[in-house]
């Protein structure tokens, strides 16, 4: 028999994180022109960039903020 306690047993909660998702919207030259500098830091870096990782990063440099979470980075 499948009942509550059971199901509540099997759920597995997700981590808890300080990261808060947000929308915007940029110019689709932007986006085609991160996703070109994302290739390229992708081959150097020798790992996978997207182009919200360099949005991200930009936003850090700029503002000097303090550093991401390793759940953005990995």
């Amino acid at each position: 028999m499948y009942n509550k306690e059971m199901k509540e047993n099997i759920i597995m909660a997700r981590p808890r994180s300080n990261n808060v998702q947000i929308n915007i919207s940029i110019p689709i030259e932007w986006k085609n022109e991160l996703e070109n500098l994302a290739r390229i830091y992708s081959v150097e870096e020798g790992r996978t960039i997207t182009f919200l990782e360099l949005m991200r990063r930009g936003i850090q440099e700029k503002y000097q903020l303090g550093e991401m979470s390793n759940d953005l980075r990995d």
